[in-house]
C-alpha cells in the first residue's frame, strides 16, 4: 500500500506539468508578429530622425551667431569691390544708392560668416534675382529665400525677412553652417542649402551664375 502511495505521488509532478501546458494560453503566430512589429516601431519612433537632429543643431548655431554685432568697417579693397560689383548689379537694380546699400550688406554679412561675397551674390541671383519681396511656392522669403519657421526656432518671431540685412544674415549663417558641416565642400553645402542634397543641379546653377557674372577671384 505504501509503495502504491509513493508511486501515485511520483506521477503528480508530471501530470501537473502537462496540465499547465494544456491550460497555458498560446498566442497565434500572427498576433506575435504584430506585437513584435509594434515594439520595433515604438523603438524607432523614439529615436530622433536625421532631419530633427540637424534642425536642432542648426537652431543652436543660428542662436549663437544671429545676434552678433552688425557693425562693419569697410577696408579699401572692400570699397574697390563695391564699385566693381555695382556695375554688375545694375541689370537687376536701377538705383545706384540702392545697389551700394545692398552690396555693403552682402559684403558685411558674407565676411562675418566667412563666405565669399561674390558667391553670395551668385546665390541671390539664383534664389530671388535680387527681389527682396520674393516668396517661393514653399513659402521661402526674401533675397536668400529663408523659410519663416527659423524665426520662431531661434526666438526672433518679429524679424522681417523682407529686410535685406536680416535676410542676408539668416541666409549667410545658414550657408556657413552647411559649409562647416560639409568641411568646406561648397557643392555639398549649396545642395543642402537648397534642400536637394545628393543632387547637383542647384550648385551648378549657382556656380554658373558666379562664373558668368560675379566672380572676383577664386572661391
Amino acid at each position: 500500500m505504501l509503495s502504491a502511495l509513493f508511486q501515485a505521488n511520483s506521477l503528480r509532478p508530471r501530470q501537473l506539468l502537462v496540465t499547465q501546458k494544456l491550460l497555458r494560453p498560446q498566442l497565434p503566430v500572427q498576433y506575435t508578429l504584430v506585437l513584435l512589429l509594434w515594439l520595433w516601431a515604438s523603438a524607432v519612433s523614439a529615436q530622433p530622425t536625421a532631419w530633427e537632429a540637424e534642425r536642432t543643431e542648426m537652431r543652436q548655431f543660428l542662436i549663437s551667431t544671429i545676434d552678433e554685432a552688425s557693425s562693419f568697417k569697410d577696408r579699401f579693397d572692400a570699397e574697390v569691390w563695391l564699385l566693381d560689383m555695382s556695375g554688375r548689379l545694375e541689370r537687376f537694380i536701377d538705383d545706384p544708392q540702392t545697389r551700394l546699400d545692398l552690396l555693403r550688406a552682402v559684403h558685411q554679412e558674407a565676411r562675418a560668416a566667412d563666405l565669399k561675397p561674390d558667391l553670395v551674390l551668385a546665390l541671390i541671383e539664383v534664389e530671388s534675382a535680387f527681389d527682396r519681396y520674393a516668396v517661393s511656392s514653399a513659402g521661402a522669403q526674401g533675397l536668400m529665400q529663408i523659410m519663416p519657421f527659423w524665426k520662431n526656432e531661434i526666438g526672433r518671431p518679429d524679424d522681417n525677412l523682407a529686410d535685406p540685412y536680416i535676410n542676408l544674415r539668416y541666409g549667410c549663417r545658414i550657408l556657413q553652417y552647411y559649409v562647416k558641416k560639409e568641411k568646406g565642400n561648397l557643392m555639398h553645402a549649396l545642395a543642402r542649402y537648397n534642400g536637394s542634397y545628393g543632387k547637383y543641379w542647384y550648385p551648378r546653377r549657382v556656380f554658373d551664375a558666379w562664373e558668368r557674372r560675379w566672380r572676383a577671384g577664386n572661391l
